[in-house]
């Protein structure tokens, strides 16, 4: 399957619908524009990729709304050249938009098929994300830290301690945290290290799975 002038087209669409619901950054919406977001569908549903909606991937988990997708990059607020942590690889569509910003991304996904796919995917269409592994979301990346952002894809029920230790002096990390619906947080570390929290609206995502899962 190729990129065609219709795709883009449509991209162009979405990027319209998501300048009318809000997302204003440039940066944010030329990468949701350049990013062929149904090369990272299974076959069959192609021709929705472009609608702003979540939809099934492998092993029981979504792609994100394309909203959802360009609000938390937007909270994110990252800058080229920066060190990005993404707990929740997926279908890694939200690593393309990443790596389309210019950071530096380390992502992970604790489940296996999905990594697989995902890590094959983005080398396919020429997205180098500096590690893409499996791994366990709660326990973050500690090897590679710290990280001046951390962008999490997943419900969680609360904010993993070892994120925000991994998280550097002057960082932000947007997380969703709740059980049925969740709230996205806003994590903040000033330069002494301390924490500051603020929410911005209610999402639904699937749970962020612990190491028993």
């Amino acid at each position: 399957m190729t990129d065609l002038p219709y795709h883009k087209g449509e991209r162009l669409k979405l990027v319209q619908l998501l300048q009318q619901k809000g997302i204003s950054n440039p940066e944010v919406l030329s990468a949701i524009k350049n990013v062929p977001r149904h090369l990272f569908f299974g076959n069959g549903i192609t021709s929705h990729a472009y609608e702003d909606k979540a939809f099934p991937i492998a092993a029981g988990q979504t792609i994100s709304q394309p909203y959802t997708v360009a609000f938390q990059t937007q909270l994110l607020d990252v800058r080229k050249g920066m060190k990005v942590l993404e707990v929740g690889t997926g279908s890694g569509y939200q690593a393309a938009v990443l790596i389309e910003l210019g950071v530096s991304l380390y992502t992970i996904e604790r489940i296996k098929e999905l990594q697989n796919q995902a890590k094959h995917k983005l080398k396919d269409l020429g997205y180098r994300p500096k590690y893409s592994g499996y791994g366990d979301g709660y326990k973050g990346l500690p090897i590679y830290a710290p990280f001046d952002r951390i962008i999490v894809t997943a419900g969680a029920p609360f904010i993993p301690p070892a994120l925000i230790e991994q998280l550097k002096p002057q960082g932000k990390m947007v997380i969703p945290v709740g059980d049925k619906e969740q709230k996205m947080k806003l994590i903040e570390k000033d330069v002494e290290g301390n924490i500051t929290e603020s929410e911005h609206g209610t999402f639904y995502f699937v749970p962020l799975l612990n190491n028993k899962s």
